[in-house]
């Protein structure tokens, strides 16, 4: 599955890479395609709703995050963002797998995202802004990840 994940987007994940090495030449690009090998494996049978592979989606963040310069825990966060939250991948999974910080940051995101999009009802929107200023607390990387995430077409 890996190589032929890599083979259905090499342009999207070669650009990733390019846009990461343009302002961090000693990236660890070994790094950021095992995040997206395992991101496309563990949402291989997930599809969006306009049928392209699920795995467009968090390369698509990890693009932006890149866009706007973030260092590689959060480039490899954007590629693993929803790998707990919607496939059978555990927390300690990805930090046996990926480390304390990125996992950490993985974590921020799957506690931010649970209420998304936020619901109409005022004291849900106050609970879920709530969420938010704590997980600014914690790390801002969290915010501008899932902002990043916000970007794009659901």
């Amino acid at each position: 599955m890996d190589n032929l994940a890599i083979a259905d987007y090499p342009g999207q994940l070669d650009e990733l890479v390019a846009r990461v090495q343009s302002y961090n030449p000693q990236a660890d690009v070994a790094l950021i395609r095992r995040a997206y090998d395992y991101s496309a494996r563990m949402h291989a049978e997930q599809k969006r709703m306009s049928g392209e592979p699920y795995v467009i989606h968090p390369l698509n963040v990890a693009l932006i995050i890149a866009q706007l310069h973030l260092d590689l825990p959060s480039i490899v966060t954007g590629l693993l963002h929803d790998v707990i939250e919607d496939t059978g991948a555990s927390l300690d999974e990805v930090k046996g797998l990926f480390g304390e910080e990125v996992a950490r940051l993985v974590d921020g995101m799957t506690k931010v995202s649970k209420n998304q999009p936020f619901p109409a009802a005022r004291r849900s929107r106050l609970k879920n802004f709530r969420k938010m200023i704590i997980a600014m607390a914690h790390d801002i990387r969290v915010v501008l990840i899932k902002l990043a995430e916000n970007r794009l077409p659901q």
